[in-house]
Parts: C-alpha cells; structure tokens; sequence
C-alpha cells in the first residue's frame, strides 16, 4: 500500500468523524474492475470498505460516471428492508466510505443442499429489495440525465447511450451497432408495462454476494458492489442473477422470491422485456472491454461466451413478437 493512499485513508477517516490514528492497516481488496476498492482495518478489529473511483479523465462508459453516487443509494436503500449490505459511513465528492460485510463471494465450495438453502434466502433478499421504490426511473447518479417519469424513456435512454459507446470506442460485437439499435426498439412497447420505479442491483452474480458461516450453516453475510443499481423494472435483476443462463432454470431461487412477495411472471411480455435487459447487459460485457483495456485473454473470453448470448438475446427479442398487449 503507498504512503498516498495511507494518507487517504486518514484523512477520509478523519472526514467521517473517526479517530485516523485507529488506522492499523489498509489494503487493496480484489475484485474490482471500476473504482479502486481497500479495506482499511482499525486497531479495535473493525472493518471498513473504502471506494475511490478512477481521475475524470479516465475512458469509461457514460453510465459509469458517479457510479458511488448510486451505490451509496443502493446500501441506503436496502438498509430500509433490512437486506445485508454495506452501510453507507461517509461519502464525499471522490469517495465511498462503508461497513464491511461478513463473509467470501459465493464460489463453488458450497454442497448442492447449501447451493438450494442460499439460493432460496437469496431469492426472499432480492424480493424485499424490490419493494423499495424510487422517485422516478434510471440511474440515480444523473449520469445520463435525470430520473425519468416512465420506464421507457429511462431504459430506452439507457440503451441509447450503451450503443453510443460502442460507436465512440469502435467496440467489437457479434452484430452491427444499427442492427442491433434496430432489434431493441421493435420491443420497447413491452417497457411500458413497468409503472413503478423499483430498486434493482442489476449485478447480482456469485462474485458480489458474500456467504458467510456464523454457526457453520452458511448464510447469505452481504450484497455489495450496487454501483450498477438503478430504479427501473425489477425483472432486469433475473439477469446477473442467471448470468450466462435463464433465471426460470433456477427454481430454489424463485421460490424464495415468490414465498417473501416477489412476483416473477415469465409471460410474452416479461420474456421480451428480460431479452431487452439480458442484451443490454452482455452489450456493456462486450464494450466495457475497450475503455477498461483489458487483456487479450478476456477479449477473447468475452467474445466467445458473452457474444453468443447477445446474439440470442436478440434473437428472443423478436421470437416472441412485435408487440405485446398492455395488461
């Protein structure tokens, strides 16, 4: 750890009230692809996360500006549900300040009778996360904007500026930029079922959930990294959580959903609408990759499995049809 992020440190703890000389240690925790993540250990064993986000100046995508911003709303929100996460300590114009969580990210040392336990607990988190709601729609942050009075406008706002990226880093990706412009908007009518600005984490994948073992029986300790979240339709959550996959495979998960209130109705407009989410997420995976400059080994990961799983997001999109009737 340099002497410049030991001051950081400090000082930050000292912003936020806390005494900086209780400063024991501070490294660099891993993980993170964005923002740059440390722990920072007080001399009376408690733990704290400290989030610095990249110079200004830096390559990213348009979303990604004051990505702290939404995460601190994100624990805020989820402390008013009593959902595990970070509590927000102290934030300020270039940092995020939080509790640390319990617990190592969700991996594969879990037997199958804990794997169907988890998934359960986690599908009743996920349903009370759902019921927060919002003032309006999309990204807290203001990064593209402010909230919008209707679904539609947010998301479509959101894809726009997804494709925007691609076009200003000359991305990679399995179809033409316009052609896939084109595919999205033929479902956008399905957007405009969502009437209610709801919480969503929209990177749920094993890597941001921490499974702690107070007792021995392993429990869900934390959800973290909600950088991503924004108000919008809660279905969009069903992707990271289903990474890769299809969220109606996962049966423990939606029965712990729907048993804590969540609905999940995977009918023609739901599926056309969870296509629309599923693609705008493997499109940032697939741009994200330039600004990031990420090596040539996750390049071609990227390109070999999260392509195909675009191209049948899309394709999904116009399987079940042009249009959608308003229930």
């Amino acid at each position: 750890m340099t002497e410049d992020s030991w001051q950081r440190a400090r000082r930050i703890l000292a912003a936020a009230g806390l005494p900086p000389d209780r400063l024991a240690r501070c490294r660099p925790l891993d993980g993170g692809t964005y923002n740059t993540v440390e722990e920072l250990l007080l001399t009376d064993g408690t733990r704290h996360v400290l989030k610095v986000p990249p110079p200004r100046t830096a390559p990213g995508m348009r979303h990604e500006h004051e990505l702290l911003v939404s995460e601190a709303e994100f624990y805020r929100s989820a402390a008013t549900v009593d959902v595990p996460a970070p509590r927000v300590v102290a934030t300020g114009d270039r940092h995020l300040l939080m509790t640390a969580c319990p617990g190592q990210s969700w991996n594969g040392t879990l037997t199958p009778v804990e794997q169907t336990s988890l998934r359960a607990e986690l599908g009743g988190l996920v349903a009370r996360l759902h019921q927060v709601t919002g003032p309006g729609f999309g990204y807290p942050s203001g990064a593209l904007g402010p909230l919008a009075p209707d679904w539609r406008t947010a998301f479509t706002t959101m894809y726009d500026a997804v494709l925007d990226d691609a076009r200003r880093y000359r991305a990679w990706l399995p179809r033409p930029v316009d052609e896939v412009a084109r595919t999205a908007r033929a479902a956008y009518d399905a957007l405009e079922e969502v009437t209610t600005p709801r919480l969503v984490h929209f990177d749920l994948w094993p890597g941001n959930i921490l499974v702690d073992r107070p007792e021995g029986t392993p429990r869900i300790g934390g959800l973290i990294d909600g950088e991503r979240m924004f108000w919008g339709d809660p279905l969009a959550d069903f992707v990271s959580l289903a990474l890769l996959g299809d969220i109606e495979d996962d049966t423990d998960f939606l029965t712990g959903y729907r048993k804590a209130g969540g609905r999940a109705d995977f009918d023609t407009a739901a599926r056309r609408r969870l296509a629309l989410y599923r693609s705008y997420l493997y499109l940032i995976m697939l741009i994200e990759t330039v600004p990031r400059a990420v090596g040539d080994d996750d390049v071609a990961w990227t390109r070999k499995v999260v392509a195909p799983q675009l191209v049948a997001a899309l394709d999904d999109i116009g399987r079940h049809g042009a249009r959608t009737s308003k229930g």
